[in-house]
């Protein structure tokens, strides 16, 4: 084998005593291996392989993540080497966005975080909508950090653009105008601030998380089939898969997307449903379309009858009845192109 790069490092556990490990890259025939070997404390010498494949793009992957993980765990290299990447220039919007949210974690405003939070539950609610969809956490806590003062500002923000900055920008403003600030707009000046290792290192987790987050919600929707499949309530399903109603409507609403098959389990829900409110919705979603579901409570119900009603169990069979008039609106136009 080739040996194209060899690098020792040392990772102090005492004032006296360091743990010695080597990072290696080698090719053979075409084919790159990256390898580390790593002297435990109990003196153990333990190896492990990063990569073993002929990509080098992707071998630069692996050494470079698996590295950054190695050096947030106290392991710095003898031999000083451009052998972490630095943080590229601002060119992208995703690196942007990666450099704000990053700042933002280290800086945390707790107090007006929780404020935009209670904000957004209170609109979501107004606008019968699941929390996320008026704004993320991540844009909140962009908001309750950088604190802007005017609308240009906000709209700065990634995750806040011309709609949404119309909508909600002026409450928003309300609540960080009574907060005084010690950062500027533009933003430019976060990227200095940032170190390097540690900023690759978080990318790092981060993208482990990432990974980790989409295996779950994959369980939590095999869960909520085998579930369906039984005819489980609501209620049930929320107390086996420990997800607020809402996040399994949006869940129901993505299998549906999906192309399994929520009919059956649909129609059991809206047994519950009055057969005239149905019909009145219905026709609303006709007149007034799909895209949002206020509309279509205005339409069924006068205010004075919606007191002492819950309202969000109104969206909830809003939502499920939506699911199934989009079925029927795909099958008319499916027979229409069928001719």
């Amino acid at each position: 084998m080739n040996m194209v790069f060899l690098n020792s490092l040392e990772k102090r556990v005492e004032e006296d005593r360091v743990l010695n490990a080597q990072v290696s890259i080698g090719e053979s025939q075409g084919c790159w291996y990256v390898g580390w070997q790593e002297t435990k404390e109990d003196g153990r010498l333990v190896q492990e392989t990063w990569f073993e494949g002929t990509g080098w793009e992707d071998m630069l992957v692996a050494f470079r993540e698996h590295l950054i993980a190695k050096q947030s765990d106290g392991f710095n290299p003898i031999i000083e080497a451009a052998i972490v990447p630095e943080i590229k220039v601002l060119d992208s919007r995703t690196e942007r966005l990666q450099l704000l949210t990053y700042y933002s974690e280290l800086h945390p405003n707790d107090g007006l975080y929780e404020e935009l939070r209670k904000w957004r539950l209170k609109q979501s609610s107004k606008e019968g909508k699941i929390p996320f969809m008026v704004a993320t956490n991540r844009l909140l806590r962009l908001v309750s950090v950088f604190l802007p003062h005017t609308l240009e500002e906000l709209r700065q923000l990634p995750g806040l653009g011309a709609t949404k900055s119309a909508a909600y920008g002026q409450e928003l403003l309300s609540l960080t105008n009574g907060h005084e600030r010690i950062t500027s707009f533009p933003l430019h000046w976060v990227k200095e601030t940032i170190n390097p290792v540690e900023f690759n290192s978080w990318l790092v987790q981060e993208k482990e998380s990432k990974r980790k987050s989409i295996e779950n919600k994959q369980d939590i929707k095999r869960k909520l089939l085998e579930a369906i499949s039984r005819g489980d309530g609501l209620e049930a399903l929320r107390e086996q898969t420990q997800l607020q109603r809402r996040e399994l409507l949006v869940l129901m609403e993505e299998l549906d997307r999906e192309g399994y098959d929520m009919e059956p389990y649909i129609e059991i829900i809206l047994q519950n449903v009055p057969e005239e409110e149905q019909a009145l919705a219905w026709e609303a979603f006709e007149q007034k379309g799909d895209r949002y579901l206020k509309p279509i409570l205005q339409a069924v119900y006068h205010p004075e009858a919606l007191e002492g009603k819950e309202v969000d169990r109104i969206y909830e069979w809003l939502r499920l009845l939506r699911m199934k008039y989009r079925h029927v609106q795909v099958q008319a136009e499916q027979a229409v192109e069928a001719g």
